[in-house]
């Protein structure tokens, strides 16, 4: 079994994701979003808005400052992509969604089953509603049901939401709030996409192992099944196929228990160029065993974890500096304000915190600018922050 070097396996894992080449010198444009959600193949979306929104930050990882408003657009506007579950609540390229088929037809929901036996017909009623009016959003059903106190579902909720879910309608959009509006699948993609025959759940699998598995460049079973959160037992039935067919070729990573597997179409960069804070919900690092054994970086986000308990901060990013994740830090937007705080800045170990602070620093300075904010502060916490404070 070939053997590969850990520094080249960052390499080129780094490069299959868009670190390999520098960002854009002039104005960000479709083909630039395109190229970046087309490698890759999902970007994951999440809520929380404490620096900015996650599906926000692998487009400026990779790509720099750019129209936010824009992106939107293209993401849920063009016909060129869909929202489902892939990593989590996702985007990705429509081209897959017959590959996630699947995920519509499987999905028994015991919220819906409740509902549907406590009051028959309303699942039918709300979508004969999104069908006259929409797109839709939970706000637009004359329906408050009961509230669980933490999650906040009501009826409209669990319907509209086992509607998405199993594919019987689709996202329209998402508004500046982040609400989801939904409507019919058929006023939101393209007909040469639903007119898709669906194939076989095996076929299904081996195409989102495939598209995992060019994302990252090279990784092991595990980390191909986590691109779109499918089951090992799933997966490895798809990477055999694609060793055998020479897509992917089995070898020995230093320092990795398990077997990973190359992609073909996988290169290995001579230099990573890349500055970059990464969202936690980045490919880079969202599956966290897989960053432990590139990177040596054990990351955990501490969001839900009580303020006493945390050990770097409530919304805390990495940071990528060449092939190594330097530093980490702790970001809050203060829009009110126009300022960006530094909440908490941590060098990682064996770097120099000076080269970093500055470094950080002007990425950092880059990132305020892009969100609208006029200056960055420092708060005195964490071993890099001294570095950091005079570096801005």
């Amino acid at each position: 079994m070939r053997a590969i070097p850990l520094e080249r396996a960052r390499r080129i894992a780094l490069g299959a994701q868009g670190f390999a080449t520098p960002r854009p010198g002039g104005r960000v444009d479709v083909r630039h979003l395109r190229r970046v959600l087309g490698r890759n193949g999902v970007v994951q979306l999440d809520s929380v808005n404490v620096a900015a929104r996650a599906h926000y930050l692998p487009f400026f990882s990779r790509l720099g400052p750019y129209d936010t408003e824009h992106l939107d657009a293209w993401l849920w506007r063009s016909g060129e992509n869909f929202e489902h579950w892939g990593h989590m609540a996702s985007v990705m390229p429509v081209a897959l969604h017959p590959a996630l088929r699947f995920r519509m037809e499987r999905h028994p929901w015991r919220r819906v089953q409740a509902l549907v036996e406590e009051r028959p017909g309303f699942v039918d009623e709300v979508l004969a509603f999104i069908a006259e009016h929409g797109p839709v959003s939970v706000s637009d059903l004359d329906s408050p049901g009961t509230r669980e106190e933490w999650w906040g579902w009501s009826d409209g909720r669990v319907a509209l939401d086992w509607l998405y879910m199993s594919g019987q309608t689709a996202v329209h959009h998402r508004d500046r709030q982040f609400m989801l509006h939904f409507d019919l699948p058929e006023r939101v993609l393209p007909a040469a996409v639903l007119s898709a025959p669906t194939p076989p759940f095996e076929q299904q699998v081996l195409e989102l192992v495939r598209v995992g598995a060019r994302a990252q460049g090279i990784g092991t079973a595990a980390d191909i099944a986590d691109q779109f959160r499918l089951k090992l037992g799933e997966a490895r039935p798809a990477i055999a196929t694609l060793v055998a067919s020479g897509e992917l070729t089995e070898v020995r990573v230093e320092g990795w228990s398990k077997p990973a597997y190359l992609h073909r179409d996988a290169v290995t960069p001579r230099s990573i160029p890349a500055r970059a804070l990464l969202s936690p919900f980045d490919p880079v690092v969202w599956f966290r065993d897989r960053a432990e054994r590139l990177f040596d970086f054990h990351y955990r986000i501490e969001i839900y974890t009580p303020k006493e308990k945390r050990v770097h901060g409530y919304y805390v990013l990495p940071f990528l500096l060449g092939d190594r994740i330097t530093a980490r830090v702790d970001l809050k937007s203060d829009r009110p304000a126009r300022v960006l705080r530094v909440q908490g800045t941590f060098v990682e170990p064996g770097n120099d915190p000076l080269h970093v602070a500055r470094e950080l620093a002007a990425e950092l300075r880059t990132f305020a600018s892009w969100q609208g904010l006029d200056d960055v502060a420092v708060v005195a916490n964490g071993d890099l922050a001294g570095e950091l404070a005079r570096a801005v």
